[in-house]
């Protein structure tokens, strides 16, 4: 299977996840924090560094249980648009018009 390269805010928001996950830990421990969510520390690693932008659900779902984090929470932080950045907006069809 070929994997697609990741966008540039795939990258981006990859950077925030890990940010994150490393305030949460805090100074617990790597290794510990990584055994308790039931994923290699290796994983944890990747992930805080931003070298796995898109872990599976399941991995941000456990660490995020460990470290007393909600999804809601996780979310919010890491679709954060850029400084600058404006979000896209719907397409709009011909004749189509705006909500007042």
């Amino acid at each position: 299977m070929v994997r697609l390269p990741l966008t540039p805010a795939e990258v981006e928001r990859g950077q925030r996840l890990g940010a994150l996950l490393r305030r949460a830990r805090g100074g617990r421990s790597m290794l510990g924090t990584a055994l308790d969510a039931g994923v290699s520390p290796e994983t944890l690693r990747k992930i805080e560094s931003g070298r796995v932008a898109t872990p599976a659900f399941p991995t941000i779902a456990a660490i995020a249980d460990v470290l007393g984090l909600s999804l809601d929470a996780v979310w919010a932080e890491i679709n954060q648009p850029a400084a600058g950045v404006e979000l896209a907006r719907p397409a709009r069809h011909p004749g189509q018009r705006l909500a007042s």
